[in-house]
C-alpha cells in the first residue's frame, strides 16, 4: 500500500473516532504495527495529528464556553498578531467600506492603519475610540453592549449591519477547523460576525496559527466565505477549502 493511502486511511480512522490507537489503526488498516507508528510520527510532524503514547488523537479540540478577558488574550502570540494586523492594514484603500470586528488582533489592526479616506465600521468600543483618535471617520454599530469583550452583540446589532455593503470585513475568531468553520463561544457575539461577513464583498479573518484546531460551540460562518490571514497554517487540509495568507516571523 502507498504512504499516501496510508496517511489517507489513518486519518479516516481517526476524524471518525477522535482517538485511536496503534492496535486498532494496524486492524483497520491491515499494516503491521511498527508501520503505524512510523506513519504516527510521519503525521505529527506534518501537523495533521497528535501522537500520544499507543496511538493517536484529533486535532479538533472542543472549547466550552468561557474564553479569557480581551486583556488576557492581547497578552498572547503579540509578535504574530502584529504580523498578521499589519498585513491586513496594507489591504485597506483610500476608497473603501471597512467593517473590523471586535477581538485582540483586529485592534492591533487600528493600531496598525495610516492616513487614509477609507470609511470605517466596528462594534469594539475601544477600536471605535482608536480609530477616532487617529482622526479616521468612524461608525459605531448600535445595541446591547458586551461588557466583558466591549463591543455590540445581539439583535440589534445585526440589524445595524443589514442596510451596509462593506468592501472589506477584517474578523476575528476564537476557533478555525476543518469542518466546523469558524467558531465563537457567543451566539450573539456570532450573529454580528455572520453578518458582517453576509454585508462584505470580501471578508478576511485575523487568527494566530493557535486557532486552528480549536472548536467553539457557534459557527458563524464556513470557511469558504472568508480568507484567512495567519502567521502560520497547522491544518494542511483547510488551504483546501479558502484562501490562506500566510505572514511569517
Amino acid at each position: 500500500m502507498l504512504t499516501q493511502e496510508r496517511y489517507r486511511l489513518i486519518l479516516e480512522l481517526l476524524n471518525e473516532r477522535n482517538a485511536v490507537t496503534v492496535t486498532e489503526l494496524a486492524q483497520y488498516t491491515n499494516i503491521s504495527e511498527s508501520t503505524i507508528r512510523r506513519d504516527l510520527n510521519a503525521l505529527d510532524k506534518e501537523g495533521r495529528l497528535k501522537k500520544v503514547f499507543g496511538g493517536a488523537v484529533s486535532l479538533k479540540q472542543i472549547e466550552g464556553i468561557n474564553e479569557p478577558p480581551a486583556a488576557d488574550r492581547d497578552r498572547l502570540m503579540p509578535d504574530e498578531k502584529e504580523l498578521i494586523a499589519c498585513y491586513a492594514a496594507g489591504l485597506i484603500r483610500d476608497d473603501d467600506f471597512v467593517y473590523i470586528d471586535s477581538g485582540s488582533t483586529t485592534l492591533r489592526l487600528v493600531g496598525q492603519i495610516g492616513s487614509t479616506r477609507a470609511l470605517f465600521v466596528t462594534n469594539g468600543i475601544v477600536h471605535a475610540q482608536r480609530l477616532l483618535a487617529k482622526g479616521l471617520k468612524t461608525i459605531m454599530l448600535g445595541g446591547a453592549l458586551k461588557q466583558k469583550n466591549a463591543c455590540v452583540t445581539g439583535s440589534e446589532g445585526v440589524r445595524s449591519l443589514e442596510r451596509f455593503h462593506f468592501t472589506k470585513a477584517f474578523i476575528g475568531t476564537n476557533g478555525i477547523e476543518q469542518d466546523a468553520g469558524f467558531t465563537t463561544p457567543d451566539s450573539d457575539e456570532a450573529a454580528v460576525k455572520e453578518m458582517a461577513v453576509k454585508c462584505s464583498f470580501a471578508s478576511f479573518v485575523l487568527a494566530d496559527h493557535t486557532k486552528f484546531g480549536k472548536i467553539y460551540p457557534v459557527t458563524f460562518s464556513p470557511l469558504s466565505k472568508c480568507s484567512i490571514i495567519t502567521d502560520k497554517l497547522t491544518n494542511s487540509g483547510i488551504a483546501d477549502k479558502t484562501v490562506i495568507k500566510e505572514v511569517s516571523l
